[in-house]
């Protein structure tokens, strides 16, 4: 969303339309590891009605497209393991899950990590037969980059280096950014699941039309459904699926089809398989404690719900197999 208020922002003064992780790595199987959005006039979204409200600050109907045609511009495929023989699932699921905790240690952000993931599932389609000892480096490096996207204190590149308990040097977290920033071609805007999950409930909850930019849902319940992404997000096959639908079917869990419909322009045939997949995961979390919300040092109560936390996801997965 404040991303959404930046891009508006710049429109409003120049009048043109919109331009837009000590290591606590699991050894399982796994050594220690211009908005740069171009217009996309030959990619046409399908056609979704737009759930904004009437905006003070810009065109609805602008912003709306825009993000649907990101969902089109970022491609993501499970399929990008498929180019990488030594690489199994489990162990993106491991390095996604170090991430997260790495977040919750330095109070990053949720959408911190979730740019980080983006970042490394594109980067690992765009290349072929990488080994899994450079897993750790790429992915602390995809946090690197989000970071100093999204944090207004990033991590130190020392820290970033620490955390990884000497797998990976600072000079090498800095040649692969370059490396990573030249394969995703510098474009670093995606809408990612959180993103798309945060307009929906922030729409569902809306009571003061005014502010859109300021949250205006229920803490206890946005950290439920990110409880339902992280763990979902985990798993491989979740890149069957766009963000903005993945993050729809998570939010159908907790609020009625037609709510959901209203809130992402969604059909309930556009988004029925993804929630049919989706549920193993709920019932996966029904037989663990409830995601709640966590005290962090100098963060404002207001913006607890905004840091990336971490579970007991490997162990919910490991039981997701059990019973499938």
């Amino acid at each position: 969303m404040a991303r959404v208020k930046k891009e508006c922002n710049k429109r409003r003064k120049s009048q043109k339309k919109i331009n837009d992780s000590k290591n606590v790595w699991r050894q399982n199987g796994l050594n220690s590891v211009n908005e740069v959005v171009s217009d996309s006039s030959d990619q046409t979204p399908d056609p979704q009605p737009s759930p904004l409200p009437t905006l003070s600050w810009g065109s609805s109907e602008d912003v709306w497209m825009k993000m649907l045609s990101k969902e089109i511009k970022y491609e993501h495929s499970k399929s990008s393991l498929d180019r990488h023989p030594s690489l199994r699932p489990k162990m993106r699921a491991m390095l996604l899950d170090w991430l997260m905790e790495v977040c919750e240690s330095y109070t990053l952000h949720r959408q911190t990590f979730y740019l980080a993931q983006d970042f490394f599932d594109r980067y690992m389609l765009s290349q072929s037969d990488v080994q899994k000892d450079q897993l750790q480096l790429i992915g602390i490096t995809a946090l690197f980059i989000s970071s100093k996207i999204e944090e207004i204190y990033p991590p130190q590149i020392t820290e970033l280096a620490y955390v990884s308990d000497g797998a990976c040097l600072e000079e090498e977290i800095l040649q692969m950014e370059l490396i990573m920033l030249k394969a995703l071609n510098w474009d670093l805007c995606p809408e990612t699941v959180l993103s798309w999950m945060k307009l929906y409930i922030q729409i569902a909850s809306l009571y003061d039309l005014t502010n859109l930019l300021v949250a205006q849902f229920p803490q206890e319940t946005y950290i439920q459904i990110t409880q339902l992404l992280d763990l979902c997000i985990l798993d491989i096959n979740s890149l069957d699926f766009k963000y903005g639908v993945l993050a729809a079917a998570a939010f159908c869990h907790f609020m009625s089809a037609d709510v959901v419909q209203k809130v992402s322009g969604l059909k309930w045939e556009a988004i029925e398989t993804c929630v049919n997949w989706m549920a193993p995961f709920v019932e996966t979390l029904m037989c663990y404690k409830s995601a709640q919300l966590k005290e962090f040092g100098q963060v404002p109560s207001e913006d607890r719900h905004n840091i990336q936390t971490h579970g007991d996801y490997l162990c919910m997965l490991v039981g997701l197999v059990a019973h499938s």
